[in-house]
């Protein structure tokens, strides 16, 4: 009697799951944090719709069942490119967002890696002020000439390092430090960037700023293309950055189809990665050419390295 009982209330959950997935309707905390696992609950529902019928439990297998297949198609234009051809026209730019976690130790790794990557524009995330003087000392300057930087001391400092010409721009106001600049490739078109360091939103109070900073973010799709990059503490499981994603972007690894790659926590961390929480996040006129995770030196984040076509002049 127990155990049917707890496996219709598990049914009973993977509903509720499902339900407020599909209408967007996760609201505050804990909710919000949780629902960043939602990739690893429709898995949940997959395989307890398979025990389901195993156990030929029908009426459960037919409610999970329809749980996952709704979850898993939800998922599934995350693994399906729509990225431009390698011969599209257009402007090449190769973008870099990286939570640094403040490590100046790993300021020699970091720097030594985008060169290897070969990386045009590097937004940094978690950027205090020794670790600036650290990439200054590893030929940061030289590497990239242009830079707009807001550091700040432990992990609340943002910056914006770059081949091309920057020209500093108004930033939004958020509890952490933005960077802002119009990017002034030659032949193509400016281009905004913001450099992206949303809260976490790891309590009440904290869900409640996550929710203004993403909603204070800048709106693309008029004017001047625009492009986010950096750590939203945020998936395309939430609807408040799919919400943001119809203001006028798309998400570069969603386009590239490794938008199913996890980001966090990585590294020093020894739970598995589990969530796509660092984006880059571009306006369709700028076109998507490749995008992959990469491991970043002193972190618990896994970097976004985003091949993009910004529109020709």
């Amino acid at each position: 009697m127990l155990l049917r009982r707890l496996r219709w209330v598990l049914a009973g959950a993977l509903v509720a799951w499902t339900l407020l997935r599909v209408f967007g309707l996760e609201r505050g905390w804990p909710l919000v944090p949780l629902f960043a696992f939602t990739p690893c609950v429709a898995m949940c529902a997959l395989l307890v719709a398979l025990l389901a019928v195993w156990r030929r439990w029908w009426p459960g297998a037919a409610i999970t069942g329809l749980c996952a297949a709704l979850l898993l198609a939800l998922l599934a234009p995350r693994a399906i490119p729509d990225r431009a051809p390698s011969d599209a026209p257009g402007v090449r730019v190769r973008v870099l967002a990286a939570n640094v976690a403040a490590d100046d130790d790993a300021a020699e790794r970091m720097i030594g890696a985008v060169r290897r990557w070969d990386v045009d524009v590097f937004s940094v995330l978690e950027l205090p002020p020794e670790v600036v003087r650290a990439y200054d000392a590893e030929g940061a300057d030289a590497l990239f000439p242009h830079q707009v930087l807001e550091p700040r001391p432990g992990f609340n400092g943002t910056g914006l390092y770059s081949r091309l010409p920057l020209q500093p721009a108004p930033a939004p106001r958020a509890q952490f430090a933005f960077a802002a600049a119009e990017l002034r490739a030659p032949r193509a078109a400016p281009v905004a960037l913001v450099s992206v360091h949303v809260i976490a939103p790891t309590d009440r109070p904290a869900t409640a700023q996550w929710r203004r900073e993403l909603r204070a973010l800048p709106s693309s799709g008029a004017g001047m293309p625009r492009v986010l990059a950096g750590d939203f503490n945020a998936t395309l499981d939430h609807a408040e950055l799919r919400r943001l994603l119809d203001r006028g972007y798309r998400d570069a690894a969603e386009q590239a189809g490794v938008a199913l790659r996890p980001t966090w926590p990585a590294g020093k961390s020894l739970v598995p990665t589990l969530v796509t929480i660092d984006h880059v996040l571009a306006d369709p006129r700028i076109r998507v050419v490749s995008v992959r995770s990469v491991a970043i030196p002193g972190s618990d984040h896994r970097g976004v390295l985003a091949d993009l076509l910004l529109p020709a002049r």
